[in-house]
């Protein structure tokens, strides 16, 4: 049996948007390995269910199921050892470990905001109302006025990005020369952005908007063939 992968999108089936799903999916290309795509959305959860999951991405590998990207990256790592490795040994799966979470506060905490609204767009009717309820607690706000302020609060969020500029202006990839899981869990966010907004996070003359570039280009360009807007 081949893999599979459920994967969160909206209205086009053909369009999955979660940054956690795209780690998948690059983590995947680097290791070789192809997954059939099991469209999900906001509120079809009992489809999970089996799997003791309520959110995405689930890998099925036969009659293994497994949740969460970081515990994914970690079972294709250890599963299929022969593939190209993900962390480089056990030194950079521990690295890797801190750039998971620096990527899930910084990039993907620091981009909700100023997409959000954006998102409701591309969601069918009834997820839009999941969507709007779960994610206005979320902000505390209505999501038009979290988008009301994102042209001056973008600004703070390119300054968080100032350590992953700084390493790009040393070296191609976070993974170095080439990239590797920790590269796949940051642009997991920037690609999420890119599929569902037309806001621009980033300059065109950043260090990190080439890295991009780079990463949608990866693959025979796995990332950039997914439709999304300019960037």
């Amino acid at each position: 049996m081949g893999l599979k992968l459920f994967e969160l999108v909206g209205a086009e089936a053909g369009r999955p948007f979660s940054p956690y799903c795209w780690r998948i999916r690059l983590a995947l290309a680097h290791k070789g390995l192809e997954a059939d795509s099991i469209p999900w959305r906001f509120t079809e959860k009992a489809l999970l269910a089996p799997y003791n999951s309520e959110k995405v991405p689930v890998l099925l590998d036969g009659d293994r199921a497994v949740a969460d990207s970081w515990a994914i990256a970690n079972y294709l790592e250890d599963a299929y050892p022969d593939r190209p490795s993900l962390f480089g040994g056990d030194g950079g799966r521990a690295m890797g470990r801190m750039i998971n979470a620096w990527a899930d506060t910084v990039t993907v905490g620091g981009i909700f905001p100023l997409i959000a609204v954006d998102i409701v767009g591309h969601l069918a009717p009834n997820d839009q109302a999941y969507f709007r309820q779960t994610r206005e607690a979320r902000l505390g706000k209505p999501l038009e006025e979290a988008m009301a302020t994102r042209d001056s609060r973008v600004e703070d969020f390119r300054k968080s990005l100032d350590p992953l500029r700084l390493t790009l202006r040393a070296q191609s990839f976070i993974g170095g020369a080439a990239p590797n899981y920790a590269d796949y869990a940051v642009f997991g966010g920037f690609q999420w952005s890119r599929v569902v907004s037309p806001f621009r996070l980033l300059k065109e003359d950043d260090p990190v908007h080439a890295w991009r570039q780079r990463l949608l280009d990866a693959f025979d360009g796995l990332a950039r063939k997914c439709e999304g807007y300019p960037v």
